[in-house]
């Protein structure tokens, strides 16, 4: 072989739901497919491995879904909460208006902003992934 190509091999899945792959010092988590309770119990194990790392960077990429019930939403809640218990950073892709809609309607948009890209999610501030009004509980606050 010539030229000096690179190939850029596809990540090997974990699950049929998940894929797992590093971007820009994050780790990816690529749901695929019809995120229901059966692939929510498919994607539980890796999704707790990876975010049980202290500090840990991680992006849910969410492009690559055709169905998403409210077994996606408690999965992406319980990654935000053990990231964040952690001191980690987690951002959301996603660009499906139907699922960005439920995202809105549930509050989970102002918790997780979703991004249109990868790399917008990764250029995201601190900010865009920390508690918002644990500041005001800490200072006797109501929120």
């Amino acid at each position: 072989m010539g030229g000096g190509a690179v190939v850029q091999q596809e990540p090997t899945p974990l699950t049929r739901h998940l894929r797992v792959h590093e971007h820009r010092g994050h780790t990816v988590l690529e749901f695929r497919g019809e995120i229901d309770i059966a692939a929510a119990v498919e994607i539980t194990p890796a999704l707790d491995r990876v975010t049980d790392r202290p500090g840990a960077r991680i992006v849910i990429d969410l492009r690559a879904v055709e169905f998403f019930d409210c077994s996606g939403l408690r999965l992406l809640y319980r990654a935000r909460g053990r990231v964040l218990e952690r001191g980690g950073r987690l951002h959301l892709v996603c660009t499906h208006p139907l699922t960005l809609r439920v995202f809105r309607v549930t509050g989970l948009s102002r918790l997780l902003p979703p991004q249109p890209s990868l790399d917008a999610a990764v250029e995201q501030p601190e900010a865009a992934s920390s508690r918002p009004g644990v500041e005001g509980r800490r200072r006797g606050g109501v929120v």
